[in-house]
């Protein structure tokens, strides 16, 4: 049987840019929780936090799951983002350089994690648990 995971990722800004952070949790095929994660990543926009999302849950997964008998199959991430969605989809081209930069590390955590990994729009109704470990992260995070 393959295995799955399931990742539901965010990133978000208060101000574009401004204070940010990410949020992500891992399921694997039978709806269990792997992991919760928020996390503060410092000023950035929304459009990097977004992206800091994936990086970080396959970070995670880089150093949680891969290795002798720890092989994941399929990797779907489900983001509120339509932007990097397309983008890592390789529908929309990636125009700005700082963007460009950050597909480049997701594509090398990608291969160094395996498996397929897949994009999918997820509304943000639907995203609710990942939204809320962003604003979870922002609100302990006092300047």
């Amino acid at each position: 049987m393959k295995k799955t995971l399931f990742v539901f990722a965010d990133g978000g800004a208060r101000g574009n840019p401004g204070p940010a952070a990410v949020g992500f949790l891992v399921k694997d095929n039978q709806g269990k929780v792997l992991v919760r994660q928020g996390k503060y990543i410092g000023r950035a926009t929304n459009n990097v936090a977004e992206y800091m999302a994936v990086i970080e849950a396959l970070g995670w997964l880089k150093k949680n799951l891969v290795g002798p008998n720890r092989s994941v199959d399929v990797i779907k991430f489900f983001l509120d983002s339509k932007l990097v969605v397309n983008q890592l989809s390789g529908v929309f081209k990636i125009k700005n350089k700082n963007l460009r930069d950050l597909v480049i590390k997701v594509r090398k955590l990608e291969q160094a994690v395996g498996g397929n990994t897949a994009y999918h729009y997820w509304s943000r109704e639907k995203n609710k648990q990942a939204d809320f470990l962003v604003n979870q992260a922002l609100d302990e995070y006092n300047p």
